[in-house]
């Protein structure tokens, strides 16, 4: 782990498996991090008590604005605590949360709330509860990164491997995921699916063909 780079002051966010006593030791005491771990049944005492402190929550401490996102309506609230500081069994606890994803599909209406819990070493005064919110958000945002490259191209079982080869199909794939986000409103699988081993469609997509470019009347 000595091997990474400065991350003096830095955020480090993990999901239920990092969520380690001896990880959040290491970030804390020996890099000067902090850390926001999710608690889930891998740390079952650990997020039953972080569940039961939220049961019977109010209003949230802080929620976004609706957005909208593949044919969903999305805004999530967080609820954030100090009253297990002392109590909890996790080293450097500067506050626990609670994060409700509250999604609603466009065509159906139907709608769906999901509640994740966690903790983190930033206390109120250095993360407050919006902030906390952020670094979720910006965590799963990366993590949906990562599974749009292994699903849609198989990167984890990729077997380029000599020179500047997997670096650069890397590069590649990610100025693909780019362009396609900022062309089009539809999943970056459904679009590769239709491309896929079909040049001409490629180029007409990206409106490099003659008739792709033609105006719509």
């Amino acid at each position: 782990m000595d091997s990474l780079e400065n991350i003096d002051g830095k955020t480090i966010t993990g999901d239920a498996l990092l969520t380690q006593r001896k990880l959040a030791h290491y970030i804390v005491e020996d890099r000067s991090a902090h850390y926001v771990f999710i608690a889930k049944d891998n740390q079952p005492t650990l997020a039953e008590d972080i569940r039961l402190i939220f049961e019977n929550r109010e209003a949230p401490d802080y929620s976004e604005p609706f957005t909208l996102a593949h044919g969903r309506l999305e805004s999530r609230s967080i609820w954030a605590s100090t009253q297990l500081n002392d109590y909890l069994d996790f080293p450097f606890v500067g506050q626990v949360f609670a994060i409700q994803r509250h999604t609603i599909d466009k065509k159906t209406g139907k709608e769906t709330r999901e509640i994740a819990y966690g903790l983190t070493s930033h206390s109120p005064v250095s993360a407050d509860a919006e902030r906390v919110l952020k670094f979720n958000r910006e965590h799963w945002g990366v993590e949906s990164h990562h599974y749009i490259l292994d699903w849609n191209w198989n990167e984890d079982r990729c077997t380029i491997s000599t020179g500047h080869g997997p670096e650069n199909i890397t590069c590649l794939r990610r100025f693909a995921i780019g362009l396609i986000k900022s062309i089009s409103k539809e999943s970056v699988s459904s679009i590769t699916k239709k491309l896929a081993r079909n040049v001409r469609r490629v180029f007409d997509y990206l409106r490099m063909t003659a008739n792709s470019r033609k105006p719509i009347h």
